[in-house]
């Protein structure tokens, strides 16, 4: 089991770099430049390869072995990081873009590679929440040493150096991958084996997508996935802004928000594993969602303060740290439904199942995170978390709702 969570967690450590680099790193830059929360919002765009990926999904499920798939990706985007450190962002700011969408379009086909592994790797409710886990934490340290760490330091190591160290971090871990021997694990060949049978799903893709929609507990988990982060994610992306035009400078963010609020997202994504070992997991995303609804109420009052002060700053931090705990516990919570709800499906869909979910997880946040600067710029700071409470709150009912009479119901034995 250990060999499992270290070469998920690495994994998805370096994929969870891009998404740190345009999440953390590149809104407080383009903020720094006098870019409006409009243009910053719509930087989400970048992130639109992972919407895709469920077209592609089929493709990586039946052609070619997870191994090379992850070895080339992998070395795609070390490739993609030494053309960025070539680039200065001020002279060639679309080429920076395409180097951030090529990241992006990468780390994808990555994603559906590494879930599909994982689906076939963890088997039980123990080895699946401790799977998803290490997946929400290596993801969400990768994202904090790219947006916090480098934010941090990009002052005085400058854009080549940072991106050539990403480089040599990336093609350290292809050569990880092109060893590990997890890989050579005899189910998984199996179920590779199995999947380039499917010919009649290759001619007829239809069939995939009723096999796909037919999985039990997926109606549900499709609606779920797709509005569970739309309150917080708003809140997430505007309220580091808002201090930003307040009350803290930009080195000062990537230090609260960028590292010590991440932190503090390992610690709720490592909570959620250990708590799944031991309690079910609709009474678990029950409470979890309630305590997320009223820490929403505890930050949007802080909005009504714009002078700075030492109480202010330090209320601020303890609204991220919170936000950022809880938002880390769900997110475990939530994969682990969903690749529960995955592992219900044929072995031949599995990949494209779990991709299909995830990618309507990406889009839910993606739609509302490119709205939210726009929103915040029409109706203000105050009126736009008030839209982002109202929607966390309904995300609760519907939570509520489920475990008593839905999907998230418990059985009696």
């Amino acid at each position: 089991m250990n060999d499992k969570l270290v070469f998920l967690g690495l994994l998805y450590f370096v994929q969870g770099i891009p998404y740190g680099l345009q999440s953390l790193l590149l809104p407080v830059y383009l903020r720094g430049a006098g870019h409006s929360l409009t243009h910053i919002g719509l930087t989400k765009i970048l992130y639109f390869p992972w919407v895709l990926k469920v077209l592609w999904a089929p493709l990586v499920d039946r052609v070619g072995t997870k191994r090379r798939w992850l070895v080339a990706t992998v070395s795609g985007l070390a490739l993609t990081c030494l053309s960025s450190a070539a680039l200065a962002p001020e002279a060639h700011i679309w080429g920076v873009v395409g180097t951030l969408l090529a990241m992006n379009a990468l780390a994808s086909v990555q994603d559906i590679t590494v879930d599909g592994a994982a689906v076939g790797l963890l088997k039980g409710r123990s080895e699946l929440g401790l799977g998803n886990m290490a997946q929400v934490v290596g993801y969400k340290a990768g994202s904090v040493f790219a947006g916090g760490g480098l934010l941090a330091v990009i002052d005085v190591a400058g854009w080549g150096p940072m991106f050539m160290l990403l480089a040599f971090v990336y093609f350290g871990v292809a050569l990880f991958v092109w060893g590990a021997p997890v890989l050579d694990n005899e189910l998984l060949r199996g179920q590779a084996e199995g999947r380039r049978g499917v010919q009649s799903d290759a001619v007829h893709p239809w069939r995939v997508w009723r096999k796909l929609l037919s999985v039990p507990g997926t109606p549900w988990t499709m609606i779920y996935v797709l509005t569970y982060k739309l309150g917080e994610q708003g809140a997430v992306t505007m309220f580091p802004l808002f201090l930003l035009d307040h009350h803290m400078t930009a080195r000062e963010l990537g230090f609260w928000n960028g590292v010590i609020a991440m932190c503090f997202s390992i610690c709720g994504s490592s909570l959620g594993g250990l708590l799944l070992s031991q309690f079910s997991i609709g009474s678990l995303m029950r409470r979890v969602f309630v305590m997320r609804t009223v820490s929403m109420v505890f930050q949007s009052s802080l909005l009504t303060v714009l002078e700075p002060s030492p109480l202010m700053k330090g209320m601020a931090v303890l609204s991220l740290s919170i936000q950022h705990f809880l938002g880390g516990l769900i997110t475990t919570l939530t994969f682990t439904t969903m690749m529960h709800c995955t592992q219900r499906a044929e072995e031949s869909v599995q990949a494209t199942h779990y991709s299909f979910l995830s990618t309507l997880e990406v889009l839910g946040k993606l739609m509302f995170g490119a709205l939210a600067g726009g929103l915040v710029d029409w109706v203000g700071f105050p009126a736009a978390f008030l839209i982002f409470l109202v929607l966390s709150a309904g995300t609760a009912l519907h939570i509520w709702k489920a475990t008593d009479t839905g999907a998230l119901r418990e059985h009696p034995k």
